[in-house]
């Protein structure tokens, strides 16, 4: 099977009509498009709710997604690339958090952009928030890396 990754085009129709009777199933039990975030090491992300669906791809600890509906302890949800699939409630907490999405994000010793670049992160990198200063966000990295990232910068 390809991979969902890609975008809708390398979605088989089977799991692309299995995701749409997912969202009108779960539309009875609506979450209300609430962020939350992975709160273990490594996530599977399933195509239905229950670990008798396919794991479609795996999210690390800090990855934010947002909620888009529940089906009993799972949920429907969507993440920074506006992919969907399934996750269990117990693998996700409220914890701030964010994700880069530009290509390069420069991590920076305090806010500004004159400050020192301690790090660099890719695309697609999940931090935890530690605190906010205007348009600045604290963040830490799950290996415990810390600095500051301008809030254009993530999802």
């Amino acid at each position: 099977m390809e991979q969902l990754k890609t975008g809708w085009k390398a979605v088989p129709v089977r799991l692309a009509v299995l995701i749409l009777a997912a969202v009108l199933i779960g539309a009875a039990s609506s979450a209300s498009a609430e962020r939350l975030a992975i709160s273990v090491d490594v996530a599977n992300v399933r195509s239905g709710p229950g670990t008798d669906h396919e794991v479609l791809w795996r999210m690390e600890r800090h990855t934010p997604i947002r909620a888009i509906s529940t089906h009993r302890d799972w949920i429907f949800f969507e993440d920074f690339e506006s992919t969907n699939g399934w996750m269990h409630t117990d693998l996700v907490d409220e914890t701030p958090t964010v994700i880069t999405k530009n290509d390069i994000c420069n991590i920076r010793s305090s806010p500004g952009t004159d400050q020192e670049v301690l790090f660099q992160a890719e695309k697609g990198v999940p931090f935890k928030v530690i605190d906010r200063s205007g348009v600045w966000i604290q963040i830490e990295h799950s290996d415990g890396d810390t600095g500051w990232i301008h809030e254009n910068m993530v999802w």
